[in-house]
Protein backbone atom coordinates (compact mmCIF):
# COMPACT_ATOMS: atom_id res chain seq x y z
CA UNK A 1 0.00 0.00 0.00
CA UNK A 2 3.00 2.53 1.07
CA UNK A 3 4.75 2.04 -2.50
CA UNK A 4 1.60 2.31 -4.27
CA UNK A 5 0.62 5.41 -3.07
CA UNK A 6 4.18 6.83 -3.20
CA UNK A 7 3.84 6.00 -6.65
CA UNK A 8 0.04 7.86 -6.84
CA UNK A 9 1.69 10.62 -4.62
CA UNK A 10 4.96 11.14 -7.50
CA UNK A 11 2.82 10.81 -10.57
CA UNK A 12 0.67 13.70 -9.03
CA UNK A 13 3.51 15.86 -8.31
CA UNK A 14 5.32 15.48 -11.31
CA UNK A 15 1.42 16.20 -13.08
CA UNK A 16 1.48 19.63 -11.10
CA UNK A 17 4.82 21.03 -11.46
CA UNK A 18 4.54 20.14 -15.42
CA UNK A 19 1.18 21.87 -15.20
CA UNK A 20 2.90 24.70 -13.24
CA UNK A 21 5.50 25.10 -15.43
CA UNK A 22 3.07 25.18 -18.97
CA UNK A 23 0.38 27.81 -17.23
CA UNK A 24 3.43 29.62 -16.44
CA UNK A 25 5.35 29.78 -19.66
CA UNK A 26 1.72 29.69 -21.54
CA UNK A 27 2.63 27.25 -24.48
CA UNK A 28 3.96 23.75 -24.87
CA UNK A 29 3.71 20.56 -27.38
CA UNK A 30 1.62 19.13 -24.52
CA UNK A 31 -0.24 22.19 -23.96
CA UNK A 32 -1.44 22.94 -27.70
CA UNK A 33 -2.98 19.63 -28.00
CA UNK A 34 -6.33 20.38 -28.18
CA UNK A 35 -5.80 24.39 -29.49
CA UNK A 36 -4.78 25.91 -26.32
CA UNK A 37 -2.31 26.19 -24.11
CA UNK A 38 -3.02 25.41 -20.11
CA UNK A 39 -2.51 29.04 -19.47
CA UNK A 40 -5.52 29.87 -21.64
CA UNK A 41 -7.70 27.04 -20.20
CA UNK A 42 -6.93 28.01 -16.68
CA UNK A 43 -8.07 31.68 -18.32
CA UNK A 44 -11.14 30.29 -19.35
CA UNK A 45 -12.10 28.02 -16.60
CA UNK A 46 -12.09 31.12 -14.05
CA UNK A 47 -12.61 31.28 -10.26
CA UNK A 48 -13.62 27.54 -10.56
CA UNK A 49 -9.70 26.42 -11.38
CA UNK A 50 -8.64 27.71 -8.35
CA UNK A 51 -11.13 26.47 -6.14
CA UNK A 52 -10.23 23.01 -8.02
CA UNK A 53 -6.31 23.68 -7.42
CA UNK A 54 -7.01 24.07 -3.99
CA UNK A 55 -8.76 21.12 -3.91
CA UNK A 56 -6.24 19.10 -5.69
CA UNK A 57 -3.65 20.37 -2.91
CA UNK A 58 -5.69 19.69 -0.12
CA UNK A 59 -6.02 16.16 -1.66
CA UNK A 60 -2.18 15.66 -1.90
CA UNK A 61 -1.60 16.76 1.48
CA UNK A 62 -4.44 14.09 3.02
CA UNK A 63 -2.21 11.26 0.87
CA UNK A 64 0.89 12.25 1.87
CA UNK A 65 -0.55 12.04 5.42
CA UNK A 66 -2.56 8.91 5.44
CA UNK A 67 0.70 6.90 3.66
CA UNK A 68 2.48 8.61 7.98
CA UNK A 69 -0.61 7.77 9.95
CA UNK A 70 -2.03 4.33 8.55
CA UNK A 71 1.15 3.07 8.48
CA UNK A 72 1.28 -0.44 10.94
CA UNK A 73 3.77 1.13 13.29
CA UNK A 74 1.28 3.93 13.61
CA UNK A 75 -1.55 1.70 14.45
CA UNK A 76 0.09 -1.50 15.85
CA UNK A 77 3.47 -0.99 16.96
CA UNK A 78 4.80 -4.84 16.76
CA UNK A 79 7.13 -4.53 19.63
CA UNK A 80 4.51 -2.28 21.71
CA UNK A 81 2.17 -5.26 20.94
CA UNK A 82 4.64 -8.24 21.75
CA UNK A 83 5.93 -6.31 25.13
CA UNK A 84 2.25 -5.82 26.42
CA UNK A 85 0.99 -8.69 25.75
CA UNK A 86 3.92 -11.12 27.82
CA UNK A 87 3.56 -8.53 30.40
CA UNK A 88 -0.51 -8.99 30.60
CA UNK A 89 0.10 -12.52 30.31
CA UNK A 90 2.76 -12.02 33.24
CA UNK A 91 0.28 -10.23 35.63
CA UNK A 92 2.49 -6.82 35.65
CA UNK A 93 -0.44 -4.80 34.88
CA UNK A 94 1.61 -1.47 36.24
CA UNK A 95 4.13 -1.71 33.32
CA UNK A 96 1.54 -2.54 30.94
CA UNK A 97 0.01 1.02 31.60
CA UNK A 98 3.50 2.44 31.58
CA UNK A 99 4.20 0.98 28.38
CA UNK A 100 1.04 2.40 26.66
CA UNK A 101 0.79 5.64 28.22
CA UNK A 102 4.49 6.13 26.79
CA UNK A 103 3.68 5.24 23.03
CA UNK A 104 0.18 6.71 22.16
CA UNK A 105 -1.62 4.78 19.34
CA UNK A 106 -4.72 3.02 18.79
CA UNK A 107 -3.60 -0.41 20.01
CA UNK A 108 -2.69 1.85 23.27
CA UNK A 109 -5.93 3.45 23.39
CA UNK A 110 -8.06 -0.09 23.67
CA UNK A 111 -5.35 -1.45 26.18
CA UNK A 112 -5.98 1.85 28.63
CA UNK A 113 -9.60 1.64 28.26
CA UNK A 114 -9.38 -2.46 29.36
CA UNK A 115 -6.81 -1.27 31.91
CA UNK A 116 -9.01 1.43 33.12
CA UNK A 117 -12.78 -0.74 33.65
CA UNK A 118 -10.51 -3.36 35.57
CA UNK A 119 -9.46 -0.31 37.85
CA UNK A 120 -12.13 1.76 38.36
CA UNK A 121 -14.85 -0.99 38.07
CA UNK A 122 -14.41 -3.15 41.36
CA UNK A 123 -16.86 -6.26 39.78
CA UNK A 124 -15.55 -6.29 36.26
CA UNK A 125 -16.48 -9.40 34.84
CA UNK A 126 -15.24 -11.11 31.35
CA UNK A 127 -18.17 -9.80 29.73
CA UNK A 128 -18.01 -6.28 31.00
CA UNK A 129 -14.75 -6.01 30.12
CA UNK A 130 -15.05 -7.45 26.60
CA UNK A 131 -17.26 -4.43 25.68
CA UNK A 132 -15.72 -1.43 27.19
CA UNK A 133 -12.76 -3.08 25.26
CA UNK A 134 -15.08 -3.42 21.79
CA UNK A 135 -16.31 0.06 22.58
CA UNK A 136 -13.12 1.86 22.39
CA UNK A 137 -11.73 -0.52 19.47
CA UNK A 138 -14.93 0.46 17.53
CA UNK A 139 -14.07 4.26 18.34
CA UNK A 140 -10.38 3.68 17.17
CA UNK A 141 -11.87 1.73 14.01
CA UNK A 142 -14.46 5.09 13.17
CA UNK A 143 -11.30 6.91 13.68
CA UNK A 144 -9.01 5.19 11.45
CA UNK A 145 -11.60 4.16 8.65
CA UNK A 146 -13.41 8.04 8.87
CA UNK A 147 -10.56 10.13 7.94
CA UNK A 148 -10.09 8.69 4.93
CA UNK A 149 -13.67 9.81 4.20
CA UNK A 150 -12.19 13.06 3.07
CA UNK A 151 -10.51 12.03 -0.11
CA UNK A 152 -14.14 10.26 -1.05
CA UNK A 153 -15.56 13.91 -0.43
CA UNK A 154 -12.73 15.75 -2.67
CA UNK A 155 -13.16 12.50 -5.18
CA UNK A 156 -17.48 13.79 -5.09
CA UNK A 157 -17.38 17.60 -4.82
CA UNK A 158 -14.44 18.42 -7.80
CA UNK A 159 -16.74 16.89 -10.52
CA UNK A 160 -19.56 18.77 -9.42
CA UNK A 161 -17.44 21.48 -9.55
CA UNK A 162 -16.77 20.46 -13.10
CA UNK A 163 -20.40 20.56 -13.66
CA UNK A 164 -21.14 23.66 -12.09
CA UNK A 165 -18.59 25.50 -14.52
CA UNK A 166 -20.70 23.60 -17.05
CA UNK A 167 -23.65 24.88 -16.63
CA UNK A 168 -21.80 28.45 -16.19
CA UNK A 169 -20.12 28.37 -19.93
CA UNK A 170 -23.26 26.85 -21.30
CA UNK A 171 -25.04 29.98 -20.16
CA UNK A 172 -22.39 32.61 -20.87
CA UNK A 173 -22.85 30.94 -24.55
CA UNK A 174 -26.22 30.74 -25.06
CA UNK A 175 -26.94 34.05 -23.10
CA UNK A 176 -24.81 35.74 -25.94
CA UNK A 177 -26.81 33.91 -28.55
CA UNK A 178 -30.68 34.87 -26.47
CA UNK A 179 -29.71 38.21 -26.38
CA UNK A 180 -29.20 39.13 -29.44
CA UNK A 181 -28.67 36.28 -32.60
CA UNK A 182 -27.48 38.73 -35.12
CA UNK A 183 -25.22 40.49 -32.83
CA UNK A 184 -24.16 37.74 -31.22
CA UNK A 185 -20.23 37.82 -30.57
CA UNK A 186 -18.21 33.92 -31.58
CA UNK A 187 -15.72 34.84 -28.58
CA UNK A 188 -18.45 35.02 -26.43
CA UNK A 189 -19.50 31.87 -27.54
CA UNK A 190 -16.28 30.07 -27.72
CA UNK A 191 -15.17 31.46 -24.16
CA UNK A 192 -18.29 29.88 -22.78
CA UNK A 193 -17.92 27.00 -24.49
CA UNK A 194 -14.53 26.43 -23.59
CA UNK A 195 -15.32 27.32 -19.61
CA UNK A 196 -17.58 24.60 -19.96
CA UNK A 197 -15.08 21.81 -21.25
CA UNK A 198 -12.35 22.90 -19.30
CA UNK A 199 -13.79 23.21 -16.03
CA UNK A 200 -15.37 19.30 -16.81
CA UNK A 201 -12.15 18.14 -17.57
CA UNK A 202 -10.15 19.16 -14.42
CA UNK A 203 -12.95 18.15 -12.28
CA UNK A 204 -11.97 14.89 -12.87
CA UNK A 205 -8.46 14.95 -13.02
CA UNK A 206 -8.89 15.57 -9.44
CA UNK A 207 -11.71 13.77 -8.87
CA UNK A 208 -10.30 10.43 -10.36
CA UNK A 209 -6.77 10.22 -8.65
CA UNK A 210 -8.40 11.00 -5.68
CA UNK A 211 -10.93 8.29 -5.59
CA UNK A 212 -8.53 5.75 -6.64
CA UNK A 213 -6.29 6.66 -3.52
CA UNK A 214 -9.50 6.88 -1.31
CA UNK A 215 -9.99 3.18 -2.31
CA UNK A 216 -5.88 1.94 -1.56
CA UNK A 217 -6.15 3.60 2.06
CA UNK A 218 -9.98 2.34 2.31
CA UNK A 219 -8.74 -1.22 2.05
CA UNK A 220 -5.45 -0.72 3.97
CA UNK A 221 -7.54 0.59 6.55
CA UNK A 222 -10.25 -1.78 6.86
CA UNK A 223 -6.59 -4.43 6.74
CA UNK A 224 -6.01 -2.35 9.99
CA UNK A 225 -8.58 -2.55 11.57
CA UNK A 226 -9.14 -6.22 11.63
CA UNK A 227 -5.67 -6.51 12.99
CA UNK A 228 -6.56 -4.19 16.23
CA UNK A 229 -9.50 -6.49 16.72
CA UNK A 230 -7.27 -9.71 16.73
CA UNK A 231 -5.05 -8.25 18.92
CA UNK A 232 -7.76 -6.52 21.16
CA UNK A 233 -9.44 -10.04 21.26
CA UNK A 234 -5.75 -11.29 22.50
CA UNK A 235 -5.46 -8.51 25.73
CA UNK A 236 -8.93 -9.49 26.86
CA UNK A 237 -7.87 -13.15 26.93
CA UNK A 238 -4.87 -12.52 29.00
CA UNK A 239 -6.68 -10.03 31.28
CA UNK A 240 -9.61 -12.40 31.81
CA UNK A 241 -7.15 -14.86 32.87
CA UNK A 242 -5.48 -12.54 35.14
CA UNK A 243 -8.77 -11.59 36.69
CA UNK A 244 -9.30 -15.24 37.66
CA UNK A 245 -6.26 -16.00 39.00
CA UNK A 246 -6.91 -12.92 41.54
Amino acid sequence: MKKTAISIITLISTMGIALAKDVAEGAGPAANTYGMSLKQAWEYGGWIMWVLAFLSICALSMIIYFVWALRTNAILPHELVSDVLSRLRAGDITETRRLTERTPCAFSSVVLSSLDCIRNIPDCDTAMLRSMTEAEGSRQADSIQGQTEFLLDISTIAPLLGLLGTVLGMLTAFGSVASDIASAKPVVLAAGVSQAIVTTIFGLVVSIPCMACYAIFRRHASKQISNLEAVSAEVVAALASFERTK
